[in-house]
């Protein structure tokens, strides 16, 4: 049966796939750490307890009416005081868009700034960067990130490309890197853009840029979160950010996020999205709005969940080097932000003990699967080369007392092969 293009066209999901096989072998009764899944497993990481009460309590008041298209009002200004409180930004009611999660305002973004056939750029690895341009009929400008500067675009990386480009697509911290642009390369990515609309005439279309920091409270060690307007003010003028409670709050079953940005395109995806109807639910907009007024409670919560996941992080990471110091083909980026590890598995071309090649980064991916129960999703699912020996390793379903029997089982598959 024939279907439009858009479908015809639009690529699978490799980590959906990846999460077919594994939840085939779970139901065979096979052990698998898996590590695959940007989520959280709730009985580990349980959203704030007033949070959950929030939620409860506003269903009991029966807030379970259509709100309004913008998200409410009383939750943008718990928003606009919660940013600007923690983040140093200061936004209206009018320049703030609440919807259900960040995809649908990531995809009210491309819809009101690009054109078919316009160029988008993007580095990859990156989350959906690629279906999102392919949704809107954009021009893809694909820009490979390199491990030199830890999976994060340049500005030497944008400049050849920049010109006439209607929109960059960036992310900090990144998924699925887990990984942060330094102030410098900020900044001069911020002086690319704004070189470039101060070139452009005024009946030409701006360069805006999107700035996705869904992980931005979650960073560790001496790691700083930049954003471009506070490093750079002009670039309110051209930047979009998208923001919600999802990761921060291991609350990504409550869709509640919000876009930030110049009133007149966050007007246009506002229009986008009432078409769609993405709105966040009622009862989760009351919940929200009442919890981000209590900051010594975000306070408390940040700080125990942050620990724990950085000890997750960082185990895993001195486990990676050390079968790295034994001589194994494996590496590691040294954590810094998200729920995310950056690992290598550098196994194209050894053999297994029955005599078989690993000929591509997919058999390697399949070893690591079934010879060692390790699930972890390949750079190549994020866009990148499918010969990229990176992948994206998650911990927010990783119980802590698993650690060193995955390291083991991982050490001596590596053992295995020639």
């Amino acid at each position: 049966m024939k279907l439009s293009h858009l479908t015809e066209t639009l690529n699978g999901s490799e980590i959906v796939k990846l999460g077919g096989e594994i939840r085939e072998k779970i139901r065979q009764g096979e052990r698998i750490y898996n590590f695959t899944v940007g989520d959280f497993d709730p009985s580990i990481f349980p959203i704030p307890k007033e949070l959950e009460d929030a939620i409860v309590e506003a269903y009991r008041k029966h807030f379970t009416n259509y709100p309004a298209a913008e998200g409410n009002l009383d939750l943008r200004e718990a928003i606009h005081s919660f940013i600007k409180y923690e983040e140093g930004l200061d936004y209206g009611t009018t320049e703030i868009l609440v919807a259900s999660g960040g995809r649908p305002l990531i995809y009210a973004v491309f819809c009101a700034v690009c054109d078919k056939g316009d160029k988008i750029i993007y580095a990859v690895p990156s989350w959906n960067n690629n279906h999102y341009t392919h949704f809107v009929g954009g021009n893809h400008v694909v820009i490979e990130a390199t491990a030199a500067n830890n999976f994060m675009p340049t500005a030497d990386d944008l400049r050849p490309h920049i010109q006439e480009a209607a929109l960059i697509s960036l992310c900090s911290p990144q998924n699925p890197t887990g990984t942060t642009f330094k102030k410098e390369e900020l900044e001069a990515i911020c002086d690319l853009v704004i070189e470039e609309n101060t070139r452009r005439g005024d009946g030409q279309k701006k360069l805006y840029v999107m700035y996705d920091q869904m992980y931005w409270h979650l960073t560790y060690g001496d790691i700083k979160h930049y954003n471009p307007v506070s490093l750079r003010p002009e670039m309110r003028n051209y930047t979009i950010f998208i923001d919600a409670i999802s990761k921060v709050f291991a609350a990504t079953g409550v869709r509640v996020g919000w876009g930030m940005g110049p009133s007149t395109v966050i007007g246009k995806m506002k229009a986008i999205l009432t078409h769609i109807g993405a709105w966040a639910p009622m009862a989760e907009q009351k919940a929200v709005a009442h919890y981000l007024g209590h900051r010594e409670n975000i306070k408390k919560y940040l700080a125990h969940f942050k620990s724990e996941v950085e000890e997750r992080l960082r185990r895993i990471y001195d486990g990676f080097m050390q079968l790295k110091s034994e001589g194994f083909s494996v590496d590691a980026i040294a954590p810094e932000a998200a729920i995310y590890l950056t690992i290598k598995i550098d196994l194209a071309g050894k053999q297994t003990p029955d005599g078989k090649k690993l000929e591509t980064q997919s058999d390697v991916t399949a070893y690591v699967l079934n010879a060692a129960g390790l699930a972890v999703v390949p750079f190549y699912a994020f866009g990148a080369d499918r010969s990229s020996a990176w992948y994206r390793l998650s911990v927010g379903t990783c119980k802590k007392e698993e650690i060193n029997e995955m390291v083991g089982k991982l050490r001596e598959a590596l053992s295995k092969l020639s």
